[in-house]
């Protein structure tokens, strides 16, 4: 009998799949500037951090699933420079990693990425709103994670346009990516049904923004400025450089909501996010960084995971294997939003909600109620695909 169950337990034993002795490595490198560009306010200063303590995080979160599966995960990181040569990082991190996660500028974004085709790296975008990226200067080496600036202006217009509040004043800034932000604010009242009563520009002349602005100054300034407007529902304001926005709630001659660059904000995250199971990641996040998580690290969280998610799947660290999957239609990764997302098989880009935020609280998530599509209600967000321009190679 003795003898019976030594050998039974011998062949199980055998029978039983042994791991490889090392576990395979996933190495994935971050690219990103040195140094945060100041904020209006003196309460949402960027930390140093922003963005990359979002991917160490997920690194976390991939290596506890990873021991499992004999599967690890390292971060890379790297930092530029002013003057700093983008293409030589990106090309020097691909020597050591398969994918890179970048918060780059677009031009930037697109050398490295064109640098690095050949090789067969794959960039993940987690910083960069501009729709040209996923359109007409599409690169089919780049996966996006951020949103776009139409999907983010989509997704306030559609609960703008829900509220019944239709009649739009538009101010716009005088740089360029608030001009691009107006332009996508103009195409969704078009969609979705508002219409824009007038057009304003604040331009910018200059100076510093907080020390030549008191408060006795702003105060008379923002009623001149908005006062003898046409009838309207809602001030939507497009300040991507930050130099008005946010002097305008409560400061405005009628007495209106705000929104797009203040009051109301669309985002792809926010800290006052406390929904479908958001809560304990904001917590372990806080522990770690003694600060809030921002989108840019919820952004870099999502796209570390994405890898996390495909290389568990697929049971591979191949870069082609798994950048496969990622396209295809089994793919999908939860980040506490309600639903699984999944990526436009067209532009790479991640279907997502966005949060509307008021600086405290969510107000709301979109796709709003009402707002159908044949495919995926994530898709009313943003270009669709009969709209889309882009031609992946």
């Amino acid at each position: 009998m003795i003898r019976w169950l030594v050998a039974a337990i011998g062949f199980c034993v055998a029978a039983t799949p042994v791991f490889a002795a090392d576990p395979i490595e996933i190495g994935i490198g971050y690219l990103g500037h040195a140094g945060v560009k100041a904020k209006l306010s003196l309460v949402e200063q960027p930390a140093d951090n922003d963005g990359v303590a979002g991917a160490r995080l997920a690194i976390e979160d991939n290596n506890t699933t990873g021991k499992f599966l004999n599967q690890h995960f390292t971060l890379e990181e790297v930092r530029l420079k002013d003057g700093d040569d983008a293409v030589k990082a990106v090309t020097a991190l691909a020597d050591r990693n398969g994918f890179i996660i970048a918060d780059l500028p677009a031009d930037e974004l697109l050398k490295a990425a064109d640098a690095v085709r050949e090789r067969g790296t794959v960039l993940f975008n987690a910083g960069s709103i501009d729709d040209r990226l996923r359109e007409t200067d599409c690169r089919a080496n780049i996966v996006h994670v951020a949103p776009t600036r139409s999907m983010l202006a989509d997704a306030l217009a559609q609960y703008l346009v829900w509220k019944q509040w239709k009649r739009w004043l538009l101010v716009a800034g005088s740089h360029d990516q608030d001009k691009l932000y107006a332009d996508a604010l103009r195409r969704a009242a078009s969609r979705f049904g508002a219409k824009i009563v007038q057009e304003r520009t604040f331009e910018d002349t200059g100076g510093a923004r907080r020390t030549d602005s008191g408060v006795t100054l702003i105060q008379r300034q923002m009623p001149v400025f908005t006062q003898a407007a046409p009838a309207y529902d809602v001030l939507v304001a497009a300040d991507e450089s930050e130099v008005f926005a946010s002097y305008l709630p409560y400061r405005t001659w009628d007495p209106r909501p705000v929104a797009g660059s203040a009051g109301l904000v669309p985002a792809s995250w926010d800290a006052a996010q406390d929904q479908w199971g958001a809560v304990q990641m904001q917590n372990r996040f806080m522990k770690l960084n003694s600060r809030h998580m921002t989108a840019l690290d919820m952004q870099a969280w999502t796209a570390v995971r994405m890898l996390g998610e495909a290389t568990s799947r697929t049971s591979s660290g191949d870069s082609k294997t798994v950048f496969h999957f990622l396209k295809g239609p089994d793919f999908s990764v939860a980040a506490f939003k309600g639903q699984r997302l999944t990526l436009r098989d067209w532009n790479l880009q991640l279907r997502q909600p966005i949060l509307l935020v008021d600086g405290r609280m969510v107000v709301s998530v979109s796709p709003q109620e009402g707002f159908l599509h044949q495919t995926s209600e994530l898709d009313t967000l943003g270009v669709d695909r009969p709209e889309t321009k882009c031609k992946l190679h």
